[in-house]
């Protein structure tokens, strides 16, 4: 499995969490974290995208197969939450653990 990690600033984690797993979970099956009200986790058909908050940032990490899939998965992830913060300006940067950025697919 690969693994991207985007960690977007916001003093509305909570709100953007809420309002992106909802969006998302009206086409795909959202399933709460073990231990927080606040995030969930995403089944694609292609991957998982989880949906944290963390004080004033909201983590989002991307799961899938493959590097295809992967990509799929930040797309849907960091083009909702870009277009729910436009006006806060928000911008998903996509990383591997340990690694360099990777490029935004959806830009």
């Amino acid at each position: 499995m690969q693994e991207s990690t985007a960690e977007v600033a916001t003093d509305a984690a909570e709100r953007y969490a809420k309002q992106l797993l909802a969006h998302l979970g009206r086409k795909n099956q959202v399933d709460p974290l073990d231990g927080s009200a606040e995030g969930g986790r995403i089944r694609f058909a292609y991957g998982t995208g989880t949906v944290r908050p963390d004080g004033d940032r909201l983590v989002l990490v991307a799961t899938a197969a493959d590097g295809e899939a992967l990509a799929r998965v930040q797309d849907v992830l960091g083009r909702h939450l870009e277009r729910f913060g436009a006006r806060r300006e928000l911008s998903v940067r996509w990383s591997a653990p340990g690694g360099p950025v990777a490029d935004d697919p959806h830009r």
